[in-house]
């Protein structure tokens, strides 16, 4: 990574070589109340470029709400705020007060649980960020809406109905064509949080097909509830309990020879 300070408004923000710390987080604790009580407490870890990061851990541990202060996403509840620590994306500690939240999330995309097209058409799902930036050139759209839905594996099954409803796909579909819409502003990172929960195995397996051949364009942090998908998508593995990090590591060292006792109690399942 570069020594000097990078903007993220940059419309040509730096690329992060393939292992680089690209996310920095320095123990960070935070709270979404206004008393002392803290979601997440002294977490430090960093997120490599080009590969795919797996959060895990039960229920409440902290995982979600980690993911969300990636982006920021949790500036939309009022008493949420960092108590400790910092977190830097491209050199740049995001919380800063010339940091703009919607800036970031140019830089760092977002595919959520529960799959949310818009009530409009597949071409415009995907065109929807792009526009928002001003692009309106319509060949320049044309090009970026196929690419964003070859790469998420799309493309072969609406490339005849792109100007029909998004909301008449299938569930699988529809999640897909969020990761489409994620990736057509070409973010560096994208966050998934549970992005098969709501799906059959069958689109479950197509999602995790489509996160192993995003890996080569993008950086993936996924929060899952299946430590099964964890070993079958990630790289690396951090295991979260009580808001607190207890190991992170390579996924096959966190599967196969972790070093804390509660990491091995929970992928055995003994607790969780």
């Amino acid at each position: 990574m570069n020594d000097s300070t990078v903007t993220l408004d940059s419309a040509d923000a730096p690329q992060v070589a393939v292992n680089e710390p690209i996310i920095s987080i320095d123990d960070l604790s935070f709270s979404y109340d206004l008393g002392d009580t803290n979601t997440l407490r002294n977490i430090s870890l960093d997120i490599p470029a080009g590969k795919v990061t797996a959060f895990i851990g039960p229920s409440g541990c902290g995982k979600s709400t980690l993911l969300r202060c990636l982006n920021r996403m949790n500036d939309l509840v009022d008493t949420a705020k960092v108590t400790n620590g910092k977190i830097s994306i491209l050199g740049q500690d995001i919380n800063a007060p010339d940091v703009d939240a919607i800036e970031l999330r140019k830089h760092v995309g977002m595919v959520f649980q529960k799959y949310n097209p818009f009530p409009k058409s597949i071409y415009e799902n995907v065109a929807y960020g792009l526009r928002v930036q001003g692009i309106k050139n319509k060949s320049v759209l044309d090009q970026a809406v196929e690419e964003s839905l070859q790469k998420s594996a799309l493309w072969t099954e609406v490339k005849d109905r792109l100007g029909t409803s998004a909301l008449g796909l299938s569930g699988g579909q529809q999640q897909r064509l969020c990761i489409a819409r994620t990736i057509a502003v070409k973010p560096q990172i994208v966050l998934m949080d549970e992005p098969c929960s709501a799906l059959d195995p069958i689109a479950t397996a197509r999602i995790e097909e489509l996160i192993t051949e995003l890996r080569q364009d993008f950086t993936i942090a996924i929060v899952t509830h299946n430590m099964q998908q964890a070993t079958r998508v990630s790289d690396q593995t951090a295991f979260f309990y009580l808001g607190k990090l207890i190991e992170y590591d390579d996924t096959e060292v966190i599967f196969g020879n972790p070093k804390e006792r509660q990491t091995e109690d929970y992928i055995s399942g003994r607790f969780g």
